[in-house]
């Protein structure tokens, strides 16, 4: 069984943009690609787990989700960077219509898509990691059984931080940014571990 990074997309890996839909507008941010690199080449698996409940809402499709993701793994491709897979929830609980308005299981902070991953791709959830700027991200990491939950920084993150430490649910590590983040669990991974 396997180690992954679950990772997620908008304000984690790439800027965050406000319900991207179009390819064209994926920017990744400064060290992801260097960061994925990195834990490819540690052996870890990097997933992409994203909320996009833009489709519930009715502003774009999965079609230019799916868009969006191919972009987005064809930007870290091209600086020598690998995504073993990639998830997407397009439901929200109270926004939108039928059918992807509904309860769900994959939508962060439930596990849906890490456990789907996990069976997909044969990976051991309890040494597995959540990186994203979200409150949802870092629940999620408790909600899998996951090793660790990691904020960054980016995105989100700054405002997040502050209700997450409020709630008394603070992220097992804080990252400045993704690339801060693989650092982190390399080391945790391996104590001896050299991760410039």
């Amino acid at each position: 069984m396997k180690t992954a990074v679950f990772a997620d997309r908008d304000g984690t890996l790439c800027e965050e943009r406000g319900y991207l839909s179009d390819p064209d507008g994926v920017a990744l941010l400064p060290g992801a690609a260097r960061g994925v690199a990195m834990l490819n080449r540690a052996g870890v698996a990097v997933v992409v787990v994203s909320n996009q409940s833009g489709v519930a809402r009715g502003m774009f499709g999965e079609e230019q989700v799916r868009a969006v993701n191919a972009r987005l793994v064809e930007l870290l491709a091209e600086q020598g960077a690998r995504v073993d897979g990639v998830y997407y929830c397009p439901h929200h609980p109270r926004h939108g219509a039928p059918p992807y308005r509904r309860e769900c299981g994959c939508r962060k902070p439930a596990p849906g898509m890490a456990r789907k991953a996990a069976a997909d791709l044969g990976l051991d959830l309890a040494r597995c990691f959540t990186v994203g700027d979200k409150a949802s991200d870092v629940l999620l990491a408790r909600n899998a059984g996951c090793r660790a939950g990691v904020l960054v920084l980016t995105g989100y993150g700054a405002e997040q931080q502050q209700a997450l430490e409020a709630a008394g649910r603070a992220a097992d590590y804080t990252a400045g940014d993704f690339l801060s983040a693989a650092r982190w669990i390399l080391c945790e991974l391996d104590p001896g571990c050299d991760t410039e």
